[in-house]
């Protein structure tokens, strides 16, 4: 159920890009999810709530990724045409998300500090914080068709500025498609692989049948594999603070969008490994949309909770989704 509309004007930021943009993004509270009300347990987790994402500005859409990147709730994610969105989780008295405010878009910019040039590469899929000393410093960012990872400083939780190439096996460079690079994500201080990047692929599949993934770490780094359920690839991953991993998949069954998310324990995600990991939650139809974004972050009460996002494809029969859960006990 879909409840109380809720426009909400932009907080006015100081723009210092001339080629930057804020935009007015309004909300509509989503308080059942699955037949279930809000605090109601869905498979093995707590739904909390949610909502929808709509602006009258054409560039707001094709959101892919999500990465906490400040204090307050600060978060960016990716855009299909090469765009950072960033902006502000907004909550109500309750703990509850009602918005996304102080939203601004531009455009990611090229190693030589210039936007990309052609949409073979723009196509940026994923988006995971840098932080240092609990600090998020930087993002790093995914990139299908001219398949590559590079970073962005951050400014006050904004990510822009030019492009810092990351270096990534050559196999992955080489795997030019829309199925390439589809997940990145970074091991936070209490994981076993601590600062290390981990590289998902959504169609790259070894001789086992399994998802192609890579470590980026000074200490572990190398190949391992995911396991996804079936008819589902993973589109998204993000650590919880003990270094256990989710992995968000996403697949379309019967003309309608499915999703199911999974941990994987801390211990499995280790080079050589075969990561499997248990499912938290599955989905679909009219409960969900095209499901391409998993971050974890602490609530205003404190709560750690996990946020799983849409992508609408710049579709207008497509939803801008932010569900939030937290892990039952």
């Amino acid at each position: 159920m879909i409840r109380g509309a809720v426009a909400l004007a932009l907080v006015g930021l100081a723009i210092c890009r001339a080629d930057a943009a804020e935009l007015t993004v309004g909300a509509v509270q989503i308080t059942d999810f699955r037949g279930v009300a809000l605090d109601g347990q869905v498979d093995k987790l707590i739904w909390r709530g949610g909502i929808a994402m709509v602006s009258q500005d054409d560039t707001f859409g094709g959101l892919s990724g999500l990465a906490v990147t400040g204090t307050d709730q600060k978060v960016a994610m990716v855009s299909d045409r090469g765009n950072f969105v960033s902006g502000q989780l907004a909550y109500d008295e309750a703990g509850r998300l009602f918005g996304f405010i102080g939203v601004r878009i531009e455009p990611i910019q090229n190693s030589k500090g210039a936007p990309l040039p052609r949409q073979y590469s723009r196509d940026a899929e994923a988006i995971a914080a840098v932080v240092r000393d609990g600090v998020p410093v930087a993002v790093r960012v995914g990139f299908e068709h001219l398949t590559r990872v590079a970073e962005f400083a951050l400014t006050d939780g904004v990510p822009g500025g030019a492009a810092k190439e990351i270096e990534i096996p050559k196999w992955l460079t080489d795997t030019r498609t829309n199925e390439s690079l589809e997940a990145v994500c970074i091991a936070p201080d209490g994981s076993p692989i601590a600062g290390s990047t981990l590289l998902l692929t959504e169609g790259v599949i070894d001789d086992d049948g399994q998802h192609v993934a890579w470590l980026l770490g000074q200490n572990d780094k190398g190949p391992l594999s995911y396991q996804s359920s079936p008819d589902v690839n993973p589109t998204d991953c993000a650590f919880l603070p003990n270094g256990d991993l989710l992995v968000l998949e996403r697949g379309v069954s019967f003309l309608a969008f499915t999703m199911t998310l999974r941990l994987v324990p801390a211990a499995d995600v280790r080079p050589g490994n075969l990561m499997k990991g248990e499912v938290l939650l599955q989905a679909s139809g009219g409960a969900i949309d095209n499901m391409e974004q998993v971050a974890v972050h602490t609530a205003p009460d404190g709560e750690t909770r996990i946020v799983i996002g849409s992508d609408n494809n710049f579709n207008d029969w497509e939803r801008n989704l932010l569900l939030e859960f937290a892990l039952a006990d």
